[in-house]
C-alpha cells in the first residue's frame, strides 16, 4: 500500500514539474491529456476537424494539447497566425521530425531560418517567378500530351497519376529539360526514397526507412557527381540546378556558393515539395468538379473557347497569355485549395519563451497554425462546406488564406503549381467529355 502511495505520488511530482511555470504566467487553457502519451491516441481516432474544431469552440482560437509527445499551441485565428508566421517569425523556427530531416537533406530549405534561408529563398524564387515559369508551358504541355492517351480505355488511380504528372513537372523544374541517362537514375532512386517516406522511422534492415535511407545516399551521391561534372565543363544547364550552381550571378552571390551538399539537398526539399500536394490538390479539383456538374461545364466552356481562339490563330500550344485568360479554372484552383486544405497546419517552435496573446508559450513548444481551420471559418468563407468559387471573385480578407503558408517560410513554387494544375486541366476538359 505504502509502494503504491509512493509511486502516486511521485507520479503527481513530475506531472506538476511538466507543466509548472511561474504564476504570473499562464499557459493557454486546454487539455494536456496522459503524460507523455498526451491527446495522441485521440487525434488518431477521431476527425482531425472535429479534434481542433472542438477544443477551439471549448477553449478559444488559442489554446494546448500535447501530440506525437510534444507539448503544443494551436493557433486558429488569422491575426494569431501572422503573429507566428510574419510580425514575429524569428521567435518560431520551423520544425519537422528528425527522420524527414534526414530523408531529405539537413541543408534543405525547410529545416533553416535567418541569412542562410534568406539567401536560398531568394535563390529559389527567383527559378519559380513568372518570367522564368512562362517559359515551362510547352513542357509540361508536352508531359500532359503523352499521359492523358495512357489513360484512355483502362481505370486509373487518380491519385498515383496526378503524382507521376507532378514528378516529371518536378524533375523539369528542377533539371531543365534535359533528359539523359543521370535523370532517370535520379528519377529511380527518388521514387525508392519516396516508398520509405511515411514509413515507420527504424533504420534496420528490411524495413522501408532502411532502404528510403540507402536510396537517399545513393541519390546524394549521383547528384554530387552530376554537380561535380556541371561545374567542371561550366555547363549548369537549365532549372533550379542550374540557378543554385550559379549562386544568382552576382558577385555578391559568388562569395556565398552553395556546397554540393547544399545544392544536392535543396533539389531534393524541391522535388519532394513539388509532388505530393499538387497531385493532391488536382484529385481533389477532379473529385469537386465531378460532384458539380455545372462547375465542369463553365470549366470547359472557358478552356473550350481559348482552344478554339487558338485553332483560328493557328497556333498550336498553350502561350503564358492563354493561361491568363482562365479566370474561372483558376477560381476553381483556389476554392480546391481553400475546401481540401491539404495543408492542414505547420509546425513551428518557439525558441524562446514567448508572451503571446496574454498567456506563455514555453522554449521548445511546438506552435501550430491550423490553416484548415482559419479556411473552414464561417466568418471569413460563409457556408464553409460549400464548393463555391465565386467567393474569390473578390479577394479573401488579410491572413484568412494560406494555402501554400505565409510569410518568410510560404511555398515559393505557389505560382509553378498554378501554372501545371492549368494545363493540366486545359487540355483534360477539351480533350475528353465527362460520363455519369
Amino acid at each position: 500500500m505504502l509502494l503504491l502511495l509512493g509511486l502516486f505520488s511521485l507520479f503527481i511530482l513530475l506531472l506538476c514539474l511538466q507543466w509548472s511555470h511561474p504564476k504570473h504566467k499562464l499557459l493557454p487553457p486546454g487539455s494536456m491529456g496522459w503524460p507523455y502519451i498526451g491527446e495522441t491516441f485521440k487525434l488518431y481516432t477521431q476527425n482531425p476537424n472535429s479534434f481542433f474544431s472542438i477544443r477551439q469552440k471549448r477553449y478559444g482560437d488559442v489554446f494546448k494539447t500535447h501530440i506525437l509527445g510534444c507539448p503544443c499551441v494551436m493557433i486558429s485565428s488569422p491575426k494569431a497566425a501572422r503573429v507566428v508566421l510574419v510580425s514575429k517569425a524569428h521567435l518560431f523556427k520551423p520544425t519537422y521530425p528528425p527522420s524527414k530531416e534526414k530523408m531529405i537533406g539537413p541543408q534543405a530549405l525547410f529545416f533553416h531560418q535567418g541569412p542562410y534561408h534568406s539567401y536560398l529563398k531568394k535563390l529559389i524564387q527567383s527559378s519559380f517567378l513568372p518570367s522564368a515559369i512562362k517559359h515551362s508551358i510547352s513542357q509540361i504541355e508536352n508531359i500532359v500530351l503523352h499521359l492523358l492517351p495512357s489513360w484512355s480505355n483502362s481505370q486509373i488511380n487518380t491519385l498515383q497519376q496526378m503524382k507521376r504528372f507532378a514528378f516529371d513537372v518536378a524533375m523539369i523544374s528542377a533539371f531543365g529539360d534535359q533528359q539523359d541517362l543521370e535523370i532517370e537514375r535520379i528519377k529511380h532512386l527518388y521514387q525508392c526514397l519516396e516508398k520509405g517516406y511515411n514509413s515507420m522511422p527504424l533504420d534496420l534492415p528490411g524495413t522501408p526507412f532502411h532502404k528510403a535511407m540507402k536510396a537517399r545516399k545513393v541519390l546524394s551521391e549521383t547528384l554530387g557527381k552530376m554537380i561535380e561534372k556541371r561545374r567542371r565543363n561550366k555547363e549548369h544547364g537549365g532549372g533550379l540546378l542550374a540557378v543554385l550552381l550559379s549562386g544568382g550571378g552576382g558577385e555578391e552571390e559568388e562569395k556565398k556558393k552553395l556546397s554540393d551538399s547544399q545544392i544536392a539537398d535543396n533539389i531534393i526539399g524541391v522535388i519532394f515539395a513539388a509532388q505530393d500536394t499538387t497531385a493532391s490538390v488536382l484529385t481533389w479539383i477532379l473529385k469537386y468538379l465531378h460532384d458539380n456538374h455545372h462547375l465542369l461545364e463553365a470549366v470547359k466552356k472557358e478552356q473550350d473557347a481559348i482552344y478554339e481562339r487558338k485553332l483560328c490563330e493557328g497556333k498550336r500550344g498553350l502561350s503564358w497569355d492563354d493561361t491568363r485568360r482562365m479566370p474561372f479554372t483558376s477560381r476553381v484552383i483556389l476554392e480546391t485549395l481553400r475546401r481540401a486544405s491539404v495543408v492542414s497546419f505547420t509546425f513551428r517552435e518557439a525558441v524562446e519563451e514567448v508572451e503571446f496573446e496574454g498567456y506563455l508559450i514555453p522554449k521548445g513548444w511546438k506552435v501550430l497554425p491550423l490553416f484548415r481551420t482559419i479556411h473552414h471559418s464561417p466568418d471569413f468563407f460563409p457556408h464553409p462546406h460549400n464548393f463555391d468559387p465565386s467567393r474569390f471573385e473578390e479577394p479573401p480578407r488579410p491572413n484568412t488564406y494560406m494555402p501554400f503558408g505565409n510569410g518568410v517560410h510560404s511555398c515559393p513554387g505557389s505560382e509553378m503549381a498554378k501554372l501545371e494544375m492549368l494545363v493540366l486541366l486545359h487540355h483534360l476538359t477539351t480533350t475528353y467529355s465527362y460520363v455519369h
